[in-house]
Protein backbone atom coordinates (compact mmCIF):
# COMPACT_ATOMS: atom_id res chain seq x y z
CA UNK A 1 0.00 0.00 0.00
CA UNK A 2 2.88 2.24 0.67
CA UNK A 3 4.58 1.45 -2.31
CA UNK A 4 1.10 2.68 -4.42
CA UNK A 5 0.80 6.06 -2.47
CA UNK A 6 4.34 6.73 -2.85
CA UNK A 7 3.55 6.08 -6.49
CA UNK A 8 0.66 8.68 -6.47
CA UNK A 9 3.17 11.08 -4.53
CA UNK A 10 5.47 11.08 -7.63
CA UNK A 11 2.36 12.07 -10.26
CA UNK A 12 2.59 15.79 -11.34
CA UNK A 13 0.63 17.24 -13.87
CA UNK A 14 2.48 19.65 -16.69
CA UNK A 15 1.09 23.28 -16.47
CA UNK A 16 -0.13 23.83 -20.18
CA UNK A 17 -2.06 20.40 -19.18
CA UNK A 18 -4.36 22.79 -17.16
CA UNK A 19 -4.68 24.94 -20.15
CA UNK A 20 -5.17 22.30 -21.93
CA UNK A 21 -8.81 21.67 -19.50
CA UNK A 22 -9.64 24.91 -19.51
CA UNK A 23 -9.75 24.79 -23.21
CA UNK A 24 -11.59 21.55 -23.51
CA UNK A 25 -14.09 22.99 -21.24
CA UNK A 26 -14.55 26.02 -23.43
CA UNK A 27 -15.19 23.71 -26.67
CA UNK A 28 -17.54 21.22 -24.45
CA UNK A 29 -14.84 18.28 -24.61
CA UNK A 30 -14.29 17.92 -21.39
CA UNK A 31 -15.81 14.82 -20.33
CA UNK A 32 -13.58 13.13 -23.67
CA UNK A 33 -10.20 14.98 -22.47
CA UNK A 34 -10.94 12.94 -19.18
CA UNK A 35 -11.19 9.90 -20.22
CA UNK A 36 -7.83 10.10 -22.53
CA UNK A 37 -5.93 11.77 -19.79
CA UNK A 38 -7.72 8.41 -17.67
CA UNK A 39 -6.24 6.51 -19.75
CA UNK A 40 -2.92 7.62 -20.14
CA UNK A 41 -2.58 7.80 -16.47
CA UNK A 42 -3.32 4.15 -16.30
CA UNK A 43 -0.50 3.57 -18.46
CA UNK A 44 1.98 5.30 -17.32
CA UNK A 45 1.33 3.81 -13.31
CA UNK A 46 1.57 0.79 -15.32
CA UNK A 47 5.46 1.18 -16.37
CA UNK A 48 5.47 2.84 -12.86
CA UNK A 49 4.11 -0.12 -10.77
CA UNK A 50 6.61 -2.88 -12.50
CA UNK A 51 9.41 -0.46 -11.78
CA UNK A 52 8.53 -0.45 -8.45
CA UNK A 53 8.03 -3.65 -7.77
CA UNK A 54 11.51 -4.52 -9.75
CA UNK A 55 12.74 -1.23 -6.87
CA UNK A 56 13.71 1.01 -9.43
CA UNK A 57 14.13 4.45 -8.79
CA UNK A 58 11.63 6.21 -9.83
CA UNK A 59 12.07 9.89 -10.12
CA UNK A 60 8.41 11.08 -11.27
CA UNK A 61 5.51 10.63 -13.40
CA UNK A 62 4.29 13.59 -15.16
CA UNK A 63 1.05 14.07 -17.47
CA UNK A 64 1.66 16.25 -20.68
CA UNK A 65 -0.76 17.99 -23.00
CA UNK A 66 -0.14 15.25 -25.28
CA UNK A 67 0.38 12.33 -23.22
CA UNK A 68 2.57 10.98 -20.11
CA UNK A 69 5.89 9.65 -18.84
CA UNK A 70 7.48 7.79 -16.02
CA UNK A 71 11.07 9.04 -15.73
CA UNK A 72 13.27 6.33 -13.32
CA UNK A 73 16.72 7.05 -12.90
CA UNK A 74 18.06 3.59 -13.54
CA UNK A 75 20.84 4.48 -16.86
CA UNK A 76 20.38 1.43 -18.55
CA UNK A 77 21.75 -0.79 -15.81
CA UNK A 78 18.90 -2.98 -15.06
CA UNK A 79 18.96 -6.31 -16.71
CA UNK A 80 17.10 -6.33 -20.21
CA UNK A 81 14.10 -8.47 -18.88
CA UNK A 82 13.19 -6.75 -16.39
CA UNK A 83 13.55 -3.15 -18.73
CA UNK A 84 11.23 -5.27 -21.14
CA UNK A 85 8.60 -6.39 -18.34
CA UNK A 86 8.34 -2.22 -17.24
CA UNK A 87 8.46 -1.27 -20.79
CA UNK A 88 5.84 -3.20 -21.85
CA UNK A 89 3.84 -2.85 -18.30
CA UNK A 90 2.41 0.31 -19.65
CA UNK A 91 1.00 -1.00 -23.20
CA UNK A 92 -0.61 -4.20 -21.50
CA UNK A 93 -2.97 -1.82 -19.74
CA UNK A 94 -4.88 -1.40 -22.44
CA UNK A 95 -5.54 -4.48 -22.97
CA UNK A 96 -7.37 -4.78 -19.54
CA UNK A 97 -9.34 -1.49 -20.16
CA UNK A 98 -10.52 -2.37 -23.67
CA UNK A 99 -11.81 -5.62 -22.14
CA UNK A 100 -13.25 -4.39 -18.95
CA UNK A 101 -15.11 -1.81 -21.34
CA UNK A 102 -16.66 -4.21 -23.67
CA UNK A 103 -17.67 -6.48 -20.33
CA UNK A 104 -19.63 -2.99 -19.38
CA UNK A 105 -21.17 -2.53 -23.10
CA UNK A 106 -22.38 -6.18 -23.19
CA UNK A 107 -24.31 -5.86 -19.86
CA UNK A 108 -25.68 -2.73 -21.00
CA UNK A 109 -24.31 -0.62 -18.14
CA UNK A 110 -22.61 1.86 -20.36
CA UNK A 111 -23.70 3.13 -23.66
CA UNK A 112 -22.31 2.72 -27.15
CA UNK A 113 -20.88 6.17 -27.83
CA UNK A 114 -18.56 5.95 -24.85
CA UNK A 115 -17.41 2.45 -25.70
CA UNK A 116 -16.62 3.20 -28.81
CA UNK A 117 -14.17 5.94 -27.77
CA UNK A 118 -13.03 3.82 -24.82
CA UNK A 119 -11.95 1.30 -27.65
CA UNK A 120 -10.59 4.07 -30.00
CA UNK A 121 -8.73 5.92 -27.30
CA UNK A 122 -6.94 2.89 -25.91
CA UNK A 123 -6.24 1.66 -29.16
CA UNK A 124 -4.78 5.32 -30.39
CA UNK A 125 -2.57 5.10 -27.37
CA UNK A 126 -1.54 1.78 -27.59
CA UNK A 127 -0.66 1.64 -31.25
CA UNK A 128 1.08 5.22 -31.00
CA UNK A 129 3.12 3.72 -27.89
CA UNK A 130 4.71 1.12 -30.00
CA UNK A 131 6.16 3.45 -32.66
CA UNK A 132 10.16 2.78 -32.74
CA UNK A 133 10.87 6.50 -32.15
CA UNK A 134 12.63 7.45 -28.69
CA UNK A 135 11.40 7.99 -26.19
CA UNK A 136 8.06 5.85 -26.85
CA UNK A 137 8.21 2.91 -25.62
CA UNK A 138 8.05 1.06 -29.31
CA UNK A 139 11.69 3.04 -29.41
CA UNK A 140 12.78 1.69 -25.94
CA UNK A 141 12.11 -2.15 -27.19
CA UNK A 142 14.37 -1.05 -30.17
CA UNK A 143 17.30 0.02 -27.86
CA UNK A 144 16.37 -3.03 -25.95
CA UNK A 145 16.56 -5.09 -29.06
CA UNK A 146 20.00 -3.99 -30.04
CA UNK A 147 21.64 -3.87 -27.17
CA UNK A 148 21.48 -7.92 -27.13
CA UNK A 149 24.04 -7.72 -29.82
CA UNK A 150 25.55 -4.08 -29.58
CA UNK A 151 27.99 -1.82 -27.51
CA UNK A 152 25.51 0.64 -25.58
CA UNK A 153 26.51 3.99 -27.64
CA UNK A 154 26.15 2.02 -30.64
CA UNK A 155 22.77 0.35 -29.85
CA UNK A 156 21.67 4.04 -28.57
CA UNK A 157 23.06 5.80 -31.62
CA UNK A 158 21.26 2.81 -33.81
CA UNK A 159 17.89 4.11 -31.93
CA UNK A 160 17.73 7.48 -32.50
CA UNK A 161 18.91 7.40 -36.42
CA UNK A 162 16.31 4.76 -36.79
CA UNK A 163 13.94 6.98 -34.58
CA UNK A 164 14.46 10.17 -36.58
CA UNK A 165 13.63 7.55 -39.86
CA UNK A 166 10.86 6.57 -38.55
CA UNK A 167 9.21 9.88 -37.33
CA UNK A 168 10.12 11.64 -40.56
CA UNK A 169 8.01 8.99 -42.68
CA UNK A 170 5.43 9.65 -39.92
CA UNK A 171 5.82 13.60 -40.81
CA UNK A 172 5.46 12.90 -44.65
CA UNK A 173 2.62 10.54 -44.19
CA UNK A 174 0.93 12.99 -41.62
CA UNK A 175 1.47 15.97 -44.40
CA UNK A 176 -0.02 14.03 -47.20
CA UNK A 177 -2.53 12.68 -45.27
CA UNK A 178 -4.11 15.33 -42.82
CA UNK A 179 -1.49 18.57 -43.14
CA UNK A 180 -4.11 20.48 -41.05
CA UNK A 181 -4.46 18.36 -37.83
CA UNK A 182 -2.29 20.26 -35.66
CA UNK A 183 -2.36 18.21 -32.74
CA UNK A 184 -0.52 15.77 -34.64
CA UNK A 185 2.16 18.46 -35.36
CA UNK A 186 2.44 18.98 -31.77
CA UNK A 187 3.55 15.53 -30.91
CA UNK A 188 5.58 15.41 -33.77
CA UNK A 189 7.67 18.19 -32.29
CA UNK A 190 7.50 17.14 -29.19
CA UNK A 191 9.23 13.68 -30.51
CA UNK A 192 11.91 15.67 -32.73
CA UNK A 193 13.15 18.19 -29.68
CA UNK A 194 12.92 15.03 -27.72
CA UNK A 195 15.18 13.00 -30.33
CA UNK A 196 17.62 16.06 -30.78
CA UNK A 197 18.12 16.81 -27.02
CA UNK A 198 18.90 12.95 -26.76
CA UNK A 199 21.29 12.83 -29.82
CA UNK A 200 23.15 16.04 -28.85
CA UNK A 201 23.29 14.36 -25.02
CA UNK A 202 24.25 10.94 -26.25
CA UNK A 203 28.08 11.33 -24.59
CA UNK A 204 26.61 12.55 -21.68
CA UNK A 205 24.34 9.82 -21.23
CA UNK A 206 26.71 7.06 -21.89
CA UNK A 207 28.96 8.20 -19.52
CA UNK A 208 25.89 8.23 -17.01
CA UNK A 209 25.77 4.54 -18.22
CA UNK A 210 29.28 3.75 -17.58
CA UNK A 211 29.43 5.87 -13.98
CA UNK A 212 26.00 3.88 -12.66
CA UNK A 213 27.94 1.09 -13.88
CA UNK A 214 30.70 1.77 -11.74
CA UNK A 215 29.24 2.91 -8.44
CA UNK A 216 25.71 0.94 -9.05
CA UNK A 217 24.34 -2.45 -8.19
CA UNK A 218 26.81 -5.38 -10.15
CA UNK A 219 24.96 -8.00 -9.00
CA UNK A 220 22.48 -7.80 -11.72
CA UNK A 221 25.06 -8.33 -14.68
CA UNK A 222 24.50 -11.83 -14.96
CA UNK A 223 26.25 -12.77 -18.59
CA UNK A 224 30.12 -12.72 -18.91
CA UNK A 225 31.02 -11.59 -21.97
CA UNK A 226 34.92 -11.29 -22.53
CA UNK A 227 36.38 -8.58 -24.34
CA UNK A 228 39.59 -9.34 -26.63
CA UNK A 229 41.52 -5.94 -26.68
CA UNK A 230 44.86 -5.38 -28.04
CA UNK A 231 47.46 -3.99 -26.04
CA UNK A 232 47.71 -0.41 -28.03
CA UNK A 233 43.77 -0.23 -27.68
CA UNK A 234 42.64 3.06 -25.43
CA UNK A 235 40.94 2.38 -22.34
CA UNK A 236 38.37 4.72 -23.80
CA UNK A 237 37.69 2.66 -26.64
CA UNK A 238 37.33 -0.44 -24.77
CA UNK A 239 34.50 0.90 -22.45
CA UNK A 240 32.80 1.83 -25.68
CA UNK A 241 32.42 -1.84 -26.34
CA UNK A 242 30.69 -2.47 -23.05
CA UNK A 243 27.07 -4.11 -23.65
CA UNK A 244 24.12 -3.86 -21.24
CA UNK A 245 23.03 -6.62 -19.05
CA UNK A 246 26.91 -8.72 -19.78
CA UNK A 247 29.80 -8.38 -17.22
CA UNK A 248 33.20 -7.91 -19.18
CA UNK A 249 36.23 -9.56 -18.47
CA UNK A 250 39.15 -7.69 -20.67
CA UNK A 251 41.35 -10.08 -22.07
CA UNK A 252 44.54 -7.85 -23.41
CA UNK A 253 46.33 -9.33 -26.41
CA UNK A 254 49.68 -8.49 -27.95
CA UNK A 255 50.76 -10.17 -31.61
CA UNK A 256 47.65 -12.55 -31.12
CA UNK A 257 48.49 -13.81 -27.85
CA UNK A 258 47.10 -13.42 -24.49
CA UNK A 259 48.95 -11.18 -22.66
CA UNK A 260 46.89 -10.78 -19.52
CA UNK A 261 43.37 -9.97 -18.02
CA UNK A 262 41.44 -7.34 -16.13
CA UNK A 263 38.25 -6.93 -14.51
CA UNK A 264 35.49 -3.91 -16.18
CA UNK A 265 35.56 -2.37 -12.88
CA UNK A 266 39.64 -2.08 -12.69
CA UNK A 267 38.83 0.04 -16.06
CA UNK A 268 36.42 2.22 -14.80
CA UNK A 269 37.89 2.77 -11.33
CA UNK A 270 41.37 4.03 -13.14
CA UNK A 271 38.97 6.33 -15.95
CA UNK A 272 36.91 7.69 -13.38
CA UNK A 273 38.68 7.71 -9.95
CA UNK A 274 42.11 7.79 -11.82
CA UNK A 275 41.41 10.26 -14.42
CA UNK A 276 43.49 8.06 -16.90
CA UNK A 277 41.84 9.82 -19.88
CA UNK A 278 44.44 8.62 -22.65
CA UNK A 279 46.09 5.75 -21.13
CA UNK A 280 46.37 2.52 -23.05
CA UNK A 281 45.12 -0.87 -22.03
CA UNK A 282 48.58 -2.31 -22.06
CA UNK A 283 49.18 0.70 -19.39
CA UNK A 284 46.57 -0.76 -17.18
CA UNK A 285 47.82 -3.69 -17.28
CA UNK A 286 51.33 -3.41 -15.90
CA UNK A 287 49.88 -1.32 -12.95
CA UNK A 288 47.59 -3.76 -11.63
Amino acid sequence: MSKTLNLFRLVHVHPLLWFVIALSIATAHFLELCLLIGIIFIHEMGHAAAASFFSWRIKKITLLPFGGVAEMEEHGNRPLKEEAIVVLAGPVQHVWMVALAYFLFSFSLIPENLYQLIYSYNLMIFLFNLFPVWPLDGGKLIFMLLSLKKSFPIAHRLTLIISFFSLGIFSITTLLAAPAHLNIWIIIGFLLFSLYYEWKQRRYIFMRFLLERYYGKKADLQALKPIQANEQDLLIDVLERFQRGCKHPIIVESNGKEKGMLDENELLHAYFSEKRLTDKISDLLFSY
